[in-house]
């Protein structure tokens, strides 16, 4: 992400922030409101039958808000009921801030001390996201997997260490200390608009549970949940379709490369240099999009070993034959070149 969308998704974040304060605050602030409004309407009535006019109606309602808090705007006044508001309108105006007008303002500069609430709003901004659940040390690892791949990431929590929580959210990428098991929770962290939810903690139920929600909440979110027993993993991929993996296939960057709809092996050593073999799909407005097989090979130092065009497998591409948007490719290569090339697909 760059420092501008970062700083552009701040802004929706804080606007999206104060909504949520406004509506939260909006009786105390209401109040406050009706009874400047009202004292400005008196004030300005008072005055003019008094002989000491004001020149406008919205000059009497700023002059009594600036009574309110200790700095009047006019010289004091010689008629009585006028020198009343100056003793009366500081005390409303101190009740007033007690009621809730400090705790607003005090919330509204100091966003980052509401935590989960500044969390959700930053949330609220992402759109064909991938939200992860369960910050421990194999969803911490994922998460990492996935920045370096340049994957916009909400993580979801509830009982983690707050080294590991503070270490992603240096990252910029909001963590919300809650349920996931809440759909309220899932949907603050935009699982309706979500393109994938990777589910990281140590209960298979629990596992199961918030992914049968993310379905529900959208149908066409890429399930991946980790599953400590391999029948059971299997069982969950033909019945529903879900990315189950095994204990036996925890490696974060397989997990993380699931997320963005890739398919990779665990690396094998090679002379000492680690391989694997990918397999994935030529996004619609892919970076590799009608490049020549030869071209994707030198610039992205891996081999493409098979490509899959229009239902035809072609199990030694031709250098000169162009990929094209749906092609199914499997690459073998380093994995961090693998990396690379999967980012520049969803590019």
């Amino acid at each position: 992400m760059t420092r501008t969308q970062s700083r552009w998704r701040k802004i929706k974040a804080g606007w999206r922030d104060t909504t949520l304060l406004l509506r939260q605050f909006r009786r105390p602030l209401a109040i406050f409101v009706g009874i400047m409004a009202a004292a400005g309407s008196l004030y300005f009535y008072l005055a003019n039958l008094a002989g000491e006019p004001v020149r406008s109606l919205l000059e009497s309602i700023y002059m009594v808000l600036s009574m309110s808090f200790f700095q009047p705007s006019a010289p004091f006044p010689q008629a009585l009921q006028l020198q009343l508001f100056y003793f009366i309108m500081p005390v409303l105006g101190i009740g007033l801030a007690a009621q809730g007008l400090a705790d607003f303002g005090f919330l509204f500069f100091n966003r980052r001390s509401r935590g989960k609430e500044w969390e959700m709003a930053v949330a609220s901004t992402f759109n064909n996201h991938i939200v992860l659940i369960g910050l421990g040390h194999l969803g911490y690892r994922v998460v990492k997997k996935l920045y370096e791949l340049e994957q916009e990431v909400v993580v979801i929590t509830l009982d983690t260490k707050i080294d590991l929580v503070e270490s992603i959210r240096a990252l910029d990428i909001p963590v919300i200390q809650d349920d996931g098991t809440r759909e309220s929770v899932l949907e603050s962290a935009g699982v309706r608009s979500a393109r994938a939810i990777l589910l990281c903690t140590q209960n298979d139920s629990l596992n199961l549970q918030m992914a049968v929600k993310a379905r529900g909440l959208n149908p066409d979110i890429q399930v991946v949940v980790r599953i400590f027993d391999d029948d059971f993993a299997q069982s969950l991929q033909k019945q529903f379709g879900f990315h189950a993996l095994s204990a036996t296939g925890m490696a974060a960057p397989i997990f993380a490369s699931s997320a963005a709809n890739v398919d990779i092996t665990p690396p094998i050593t090679i002379e000492g240099t680690p391989h694997s073999l990918a397999r994935m799909e030529v996004a619609p407005k892919s970076a590799l999009a009608r490049l020549p097989v030869s071209q994707v090979e030198q610039t992205f130092n891996i081999s493409v070993v098979l490509v899959i065009h229009n239902g035809i497998t072609d199990f030694h591409p031709a250098g000169a034959a162009r990929l094209e948007p749906g092609d199914r490719i499997a690459v073998l290569g380093h994995p961090e070149d693998i990396s690379i090339l999967v980012h520049k697909n969803h590019a």
